[in-house]
């Protein structure tokens, strides 16, 4: 393997990224005979075949498996030591590979676009997605960081909170519950509700506290994203509970007397004409946002500059 080229891996990696000699090719601009024959050349090396394929579809041999593993360590290792050299010159730059749940979606772009003009020499690659995607990514090393508030129970993470995630109920802002105070947790239980599907972390938070208190609610539908839920409410089709932060959106630029960060006497915060936060007993759900990486991961200049950030700047979030 010492005869193998970081072009050759490079190439090698994109393919089995792909799954397409065709797609890597694009994604590297060069030519497809070009990358057959860099791949051809590397599974020369190793003496054993890295691809085989079954149909249409290409798949990674036990070979090419433990091949890719070892090329992201490469890659990584490499990666790490651009960053300090920056590092050593006094800069800050190079990749950060971010990894945040669909929730997270509403504050994190927000917090990016101050990180990277406070270090403009960093870029962030971002992936959105789902609880069962992170698993996925986690598992393959995809990412240096990770931003969920479900911390999964069979990966070893290394995890720090660094801002509350509060779950809150939401009506129609002409819904008859929106001007009461102190609303018992009983009276919601004639109340239709939306709620995400079954395995999110948001629902199983929303059943325990139920569960707990005796309380059933009658769930009218359900729905694969927050937003999808906000206009089903706004429809008019029952209450929800949700992520605070899922409100961003709906909050004007300016910031009326309705919303007054870090009042706690105000309980009810009315959105525009859309959708408001009812005053319910044992409400809101207090949860935190952790972020994460695996555990026995090192970390890049990069991405302790990124944890460093959240700790310091995410506040300002954690009392709208």
């Amino acid at each position: 393997m010492i005869q193998a080229t970081l072009h050759q891996l490079r190439v090698f990696a994109t393919v089995a990224h792909h799954g397409s000699f065709t797609k890597a090719a694009q994604e590297l601009m060069i030519t497809q005979p070009s990358v057959s024959s860099q791949v051809k050349n590397l599974t020369n090396t190793l003496g054993f075949p890295l691809f085989e394929q079954i149909g249409k579809q290409l798949y990674l041999t036990q070979a090419g498996e433990e091949l890719l593993s070892t090329c992201r360590i490469i890659f990584q290792q490499l990666d790490n030591l651009e960053m300090k050299i920056a590092d050593w010159g006094g800069m800050k730059q190079g990749k950060l590979k971010l990894a945040v749940v669909t929730t997270a979606k509403y504050f994190i772009p927000r917090l990016l676009g101050a990180f990277c003009r406070e270090y403009p020499g960093i870029d962030v690659a971002l992936q959105v997605i789902n609880h069962e995607e992170m698993r996925k990514r986690m598992e393959a090393n995809l990412d240096d960081l990770y931003i969920l508030s479900q911390l999964p129970d069979d990966i070893d993470l290394y995890t720090e909170a660094f801002m509350g995630n509060p779950l809150v109920v939401i009506a129609r802002a002409d819904h008859p519950l929106a001007k009461e105070r102190n609303i018992p947790l009983k009276r919601l239980q004639d109340e239709p509700f939306i709620l995400r599907e079954m395995g999110s972390g948001t629902r199983e938070a929303i059943r325990k506290l139920f569960t707990r208190n005796r309380v059933d609610i009658r769930v009218r539908l359900e729905l694969g994203s927050n937003e999808a839920i906000k206009q089903a409410i706004a429809g008019g089709l029952g209450l929800s509970v949700l992520s605070r932060h899922t409100l961003f959106s709906e909050i004007p630029v300016q910031l009326t007397q309705d919303i007054v960060p870090g009042d706690d006497n105000i309980r009810c915060y009315n959105l525009g004409e859309q959708l408001t936060v009812l005053d319910v007993q044992n409400f809101p759900i207090e949860r935190n946002w952790y972020v994460a990486y695996l555990h026995g991961k090192n970390l890049s200049v990069v991405a302790h500059t990124f944890w460093d950030y959240l700790m310091l700047h995410c506040s300002q979030y954690d009392n709208l």
